[in-house]
């Protein structure tokens, strides 16, 4: 295979070795479907809760807003290639405890770009986790010492952008349902870190690092008070609160790895494959990938290799979810830091970070092919990314763009850069 390192616009070698890509057996990665929790059925337990709370859909949130984002003129930070993009308000762009990590289009819901089918919202999607240590202190032993005791777990931002020069957005919670210890229905917050997001039609995929996929229905929200914003579930005066958020969307679903261990680090949607497709992609700060931590359990039943991958499943656009439960794709790739991916048939781009004060890349490679090459720089803090194809007729670019964003404090942007990179 051909040896040339990553060389990023600063001149620095993002890659110890050279990025080498290489396919293996695919039939090695797997997942199994699961329909409830060890409270019940998803659905049994969603259905109890409509019972007590006012549902809405995603199109009520879209149409209700109620933050201000900024709009992008011009290229941020680091990032080249720039087609569009917006920046969080200043609450979101300082606070310390919710970190931006996955973002997805309704150019990945529906194919003409809008929602809900046939619709007419053009909308942007973002995650975030809460990070209950934001300082990385620890105790006199090594743990982690919380600066936040309350850990609120994950939250999703639906972005209006009918007007593209003044987005605006709204979070929501994301929950478990579950039932009380007297039975009653409720739902817990979901303590996990979101680190990307594919929407498909009606349904929302979110990676859960060591386990494999959530998924959620945005066809169901629940409408909750807004006060009690240390309050998640049924509370004790008999209402049910999300942390003070006014909406709150729970799981109706879940994906768990049954196959050999892999790291559900990114999610992206192929829209270009046949059958439409979901890739995920794998973390590692070496570009070697560990699967033994004290702290966490990985599913699955031992390990393929240990060099990142990007692992392809397919999907089944009748009902949005999987048409197969074993992988029909996976190959490697020797390039550490991958925060993002998404494919287009046998073209793979990843986003490749490098600290806190250096920008990211993006950067792609061919299935088959010996090494990846870079296409344009990123933000510092580059996260997920999501393709935009110029094929999408009601929210359509000159050329197709992918998104990204950004995660750390005064630099959380989230824009498009032309795929390749002009």
């Amino acid at each position: 295979m051909a040896a040339a390192p990553f060389i990023g616009a600063a001149g620095s070698i993002l890659s110890a070795s050279p990025a080498q890509a290489a396919t293996i057996d695919a039939g090695q990665f797997a997942l199994t479907a699961r329909t409830a929790n060890s409270y019940g059925e998803f659905a049994d337990l969603t259905a109890g809760l409509t019972t007590k709370l006012p549902t809405v859909d995603a199109t009520t949130v879209i149409a209700d807003v109620n933050r201000n984002a900024i709009h992008l003129t011009s290229a941020p930070s680091t990032s080249e290639a720039f087609q569009t993009g917006f920046a969080w308000d200043s609450d979101d762009q300082e606070v310390d405890y919710w970190i931006p990590q996955g973002v997805t289009t309704s150019a990945d819901a529906y194919g003409d770009g809008t929602y809900p089918d046939a619709g007419t919202d053009r909308v942007v999607l973002a995650s975030w986790y809460f990070e209950d240590n934001p300082d990385g202190d620890t105790n006199a032993d090594g743990t982690p010492k919380p600066k936040y005791e309350l850990d609120k777990g994950l939250r999703l931002t639906f972005v209006n952008y009918n007007n593209e020069s003044a987005p605006k957005y709204r979070h929501v919670l994301l929950v478990e349902p579950v039932k009380t210890a007297t039975g009653e229905f409720s739902f817990n917050p979901i303590r996990k870190h979101a680190g990307g997001i594919m929407w498909y039609g009606n349904l929302l995929y979110v990676v859960d690092t060591y386990k494999g996929l959530r998924v959620f229905d945005l066809n169901t929200l629940f409408k909750v008070p807004l006060t009690e914003k240390d309050v998640c579930g049924l509370h004790t005066d008999g209402q049910y609160y999300g942390y003070g958020y006014q909406y709150v969307l729970p799981q109706s679903h879940a994906y768990d790895n049954a196959g050999k261990y892999l790291r559900f680090t990114a999610i992206g949607l192929d829209r270009a494959s046949t059958p439409d497709s979901l890739v995920v992609s794998e973390y590692s700060p070496s570009g070697t990938v560990s699967y033994t931590d004290p702290n966490v359990v990985f599913n699955g039943t031992g390990i393929a290799t240990t060099t990142p991958k990007v692992v392809r499943w397919d999907l089944d656009y009748t009902d949005r979810k999987l048409a197969s439960l074993t992988a029909t794709e996976a190959v490697t790739v020797s390039q550490q830091k991958i925060q993002g991916v998404v494919s287009r048939k046998t073209k793979h781009y990843l986003s490749a970070s490098d600290g806190t004060t250096t920008k990211g890349t993006l950067r792609t490679f061919t299935s088959g092919g010996s090494t990846a090459s870079a296409v344009c720089d990123l933000v510092i803090g580059c996260e997920d990314l999501s393709y935009h194809s110029s094929g999408a007729s009601k929210w359509s670019f000159s050329e197709s763009v992918i998104w990204n964003v950004g995660e750390y404090v005064n630099k959380r942007y989230v824009y498009a850069v032309h795929a390749d990179g002009s």
